[in-house]
């Protein structure tokens, strides 16, 4: 038994069957049903058109330019400072300052409400607080719809479009947003870590007093006035105390050699010496006055005359007088031997010196083991000395450059505040001549949309509805031949 197809539906089979001329035929045969539609949606866009009010705009731009706010500080060492943003970066963001909810509000107040919208106006002055607050949430949207933002990439321009009913209140709104951002902008890019900075920095300071205070009690605790420098000084002298012990090592060395030798030399050194002795010069001299008188008489008489014999007898007794005198033992003197004097003398001025030595030595030790023990002290203390220092001179850094920030950040918000802006207005809005209007648009797009809507149905009527536009499609419908086809009806008139 041969297998049957199933019967396709209506919309398939025009989908199918119809070539496109002849669902155009059955569609023109639906010409009254989509002139109604047409009517009937074009009226209605049409009317609704004309209800549209008319609006004006106001245009405004600025020039946005690269600006000390935008160039990067950090508020901690040097990392990335004085990177800067690209132009586009700067723009984007001077917009979205300008499409801020709270820039808005600001004109809102400055203006009033009754005078940007009437109706809200009056509906805010009867509302409750709540009520006010939704009156303003009202108006900032109906300002976010009517505020239009351009910029193009590339360009430092930002155009500015406010639509009102009336260029008065259009230009009005848009000035005062103007002005108001120009303000307002200050207030959100300038430095506000003022206070930050402040308060950060007597935080540090008064750590930094804490700091100072365990440090002085530190060093009065230990009885240091100056730790460095006492510890500077104390190895100082200490070096200095080595090199005189060394010195004095060598001196009593050297004191104790010579009062040995002293002592040696002395115990062999008599302490009493001759010192002269008594001689007799009588025959000497009367020997010399009798050679004189013969020398006189031999001037006068002959050597054998009779007085020159009895000089010369008398001058040979007095020798033998003089020969028996030089046998005998002249008397001596004896005395303190000087040599002994002076070796004793040496030998207690060495001693002494030996004594004064050694003293000193055991005086330099003394002070070489006081200085020995406050010296290990310090380097007890020293690891907590250096803690405190280090602490303090982090501190007082860290205070000095928070110092230094706050005064570059008042100086920059200051100089921000009475220089140049880096925003100039290049055209303030004035009232248009011309009003704005969407009722040939949306009358067009009615007439457009009633033509769709009217093709739309007479396409649904024409699948809808039964009946075949030709003999082809008749024989393709059924898979009958189709043998004759009688000429459509004429219409009447």
């Amino acid at each position: 038994m041969p297998a049957t197809r199933p019967r396709p539906t209506r919309r398939r089979r025009a989908l199918e069957l119809y070539e496109p001329r002849e669902l155009v035929v059955l569609i023109l045969r639906q010409t009254p049903l989509m002139l109604i539609t047409f009517l009937v949606v074009a009226g209605l866009g049409v009317a609704f058109a004309f209800t549209l009010q008319k609006s004006w705009q106001a245009h405004s731009s600025l020039i946005v330019r690269l600006g000390q706010e935008y160039v990067y500080e950090p508020r901690v060492g040097d990392a990335a400072r004085g990177s800067i943003p690209e132009p586009d970066q700067v723009v984007q963001s001077e917009s979205e300052i300008l499409s801020s909810a709270a820039l808005k509000q600001r004109v809102i107040r400055r203006l009033g409400l009754a005078r940007i919208d009437p109706a809200l106006g009056r509906r805010y002055a009867a509302a409750t607080p709540a009520g006010r607050e939704l009156a303003e949430g009202a108006a900032v949207r109906e300002m976010e719809r009517s505020l239009k933002i351009s910029t193009a990439p590339g360009t430092s321009v930002v155009r500015l479009d406010y639509t009102a009913a009336d260029p008065e209140t259009a230009a009005l709104v848009l000035n005062a947003l103007v002005d108001e951002y120009l303000v307002y902008r200050h207030r959100v890019l300038s430095a506000r870590d003022v206070r930050a900075l402040s308060d950060q920095r007597q935080v540090f300071q008064q750590r930094l007093d804490a700091a100072d205070a365990a440090y002085t009690r530190f060093l009065a605790d230990n009885g240091v006035a100056d730790f460095d420098s006492e510890k500077a000084s104390l190895a100082q002298l200490y070096g200095q105390l080595l090199a005189d012990r060394a010195n004095v090592e060598v001196q009593l060395s050297e004191a104790q050699g010579r009062l040995a030798a002293t002592e040696q030399s002395l115990a062999s050194a008599p302490p009493e010496v001759g010192l002269y002795r008594d001689l007799d010069h009588t025959a000497s001299d009367k020997l010399m006055q009798l050679r004189v008188e013969r020398q006189d008489l031999l001037s006068r008489y002959q050597p054998t005359a009779q007085p020159v014999r009895d000089i010369d007898a008398k001058i040979a007794a007095v020798q033998a007088e003089a020969a028996r005198a030089q046998g005998a033992t002249a008397a001596q003197r004896v005395g303190a031997n000087p040599v002994y004097e002076t070796l004793l003398t040496e030998k207690h001025q060495t001693s002494a010196q030996a004594a004064s030595l050694r003293s000193r030595r055991e005086a330099i030790a003394a002070q070489l083991a006081q200085i020995a023990s406050r010296r290990q002290k310090l380097a007890e203390l020293e690891p907590r000395y250096q803690d405190l220092m280090r602490q303090r001179e982090v501190l007082a850094a860290n205070v000095k450059a928070l110092d230094a920030r706050q005064q570059e950040s008042e100086a920059a918000q200051a100089l921000a505040q009475k220089s140049d802006d880096n925003v100039r207005v290049v055209e303030r809005a004035t009232p248009s001549t011309q009003a704005k209007s969407l009722r040939g648009p949306v009358a067009v797009l009615s007439v457009l949309f009633a033509a769709f809507s009217a093709l739309c149905m007479g396409a649904v009527a024409a699948l809808l509805r039964g009946g075949y536009p030709s003999a082809r499609a008749v024989q393709q419908a059924l898979d009958l031949p189709v043998l004759g086809a009688a000429p459509p009806k004429p219409a009447r008139a």
